[in-house]
């Protein structure tokens, strides 16, 4: 199995690196990143894989456990940022400093890892994040948000886990819940709030992961001029 920084590696644009203080100002060139926030059982990570195949064998989908084991692993992310422009490390810290202000300093090391690590995979471009509220920290990514009725959410997780419906709903509340809470502690607002995102999906038994991320694919061509 390849290395998690090979993985990113082969996603990036080498010989032309942008700095990242250009990449969180609105007039500064775009680099092609979407954000997937999602509520669970929804369809969110598999629209993400839906849209990488379809956006082309470029893009990588970067999900919370790869992102969350990249973190974790300060070496491994340290060398990531020293591969794209060792000048770069002390501006990645800066540009997450000013976002979070004094916050930074009480951060958690797994948190200010974690915070490095999205910065790095928005500075290759060609990355679809899933979760960990990266559409916070990256401006300029196409922001999406996908939800879906709880009851549909319930049936889909019955039907695909093979798992009974008390369980479903026990699984459903309480990582609903937990995502709204990491959210709210790391970056104070809720991701519930539709205005936050560039796009907001409603999956159904009439819109599946596959038609949702043809919408996506569209906007995001759109945004990026692909």
């Amino acid at each position: 199995m390849k290395k998690l920084f090979e993985i990113i590696n082969k996603n990036s644009f080498l010989g032309k690196p942008l700095s990242l203080l250009k990449l969180f100002k609105d007039n500064s060139p775009q680099l092609p990143i979407i954000t997937i926030s999602r509520e669970k059982g929804s369809g969110g990570r598999i629209i993400a894989y839906h849209v990488a195949q379809q956006m082309g064998n470029q893009w990588k989908v970067f999900h919370k456990e790869i992102v969350e084991q990249i973190a974790k692993e300060t070496n491994l992310t340290n060398r990531l940022i020293d591969e794209i422009d060792e000048k770069n490390i002390p501006l990645i810290n800066g540009i997450i400093a000013d976002f979070f202000g004094k916050r930074y300093l009480n951060l958690s090391s797994y948190y200010k890892h974690l915070l490095k690590t999205l910065s790095t995979i928005a500075h290759r471009g060609n990355a679809i994040i899933v979760g960990r509220g990266a559409n916070f920290l990256i401006k300029n990514a196409l922001k999406v948000r996908i939800i879906c009725d709880k009851e549909q959410r319930i049936q889909w997780m019955i039907e695909h886990e093979k798992i009974k419906k008390n369980q479903a709903i026990n699984i459903i509340e309480e990582s609903d819940a937990k995502r709204i809470e990491y959210i709210k502690n790391l970056f104070q607002k809720d991701p519930r709030e539709e205005h936050l995102y560039d796009l907001v999906i409603k999956t159904s038994s009439y819109l599946t992961a596959k038609e949702a991320s043809k919408i996506i694919v569209q906007v995001a061509r759109r945004k990026f001029n692909l």
